[in-house]
C-alpha cells in the first residue's frame, strides 16, 4: 500500500492543496499557514498519507508522514 501524497503548492493567488495526480486543486487559500492546516487534513483522513509542503520557489521544504509506515514490508 503507498501513501496518498497532498502537496502544498504556490500558485499567484495564494496558495493550493493538490492530491498528487490531480488535475485541480482541492482547495485555494490566502495564506501557507492556512493551506498546510487544509493539506495536513487531507493527508491525514486519506489513511497513510504524505504531506510535502512546497516553497515560493516551487522546491519541496517539508514533508510530514501520517498513519503506519508500510515499510518494511511484509514477508
Amino acid at each position: 500500500m503507498s501513501r496518498k501524497k497532498v502537496h502544498v503548492v504556490p500558485r499567484s493567488n495564494g496558495w493550493a492543496v493538490q492530491r498528487e495526480g490531480a488535475a485541480r486543486a482541492s482547495s485555494v487559500h490566502s495564506t501557507k499557514a492556512e493551506a498546510v492546516q487544509a493539506g495536513r487534513a487531507a493527508a491525514q483522513s486519506s489513511g497513510p498519507g504524505q504531506l510535502l509542503i512546497h516553497g515560493q520557489d516551487g522546491k519541496i521544504q517539508t514533508e510530514h508522514t501520517y498513519g503506519s509506515d508500510p515499510y518494511p514490508p511484509k514477508g
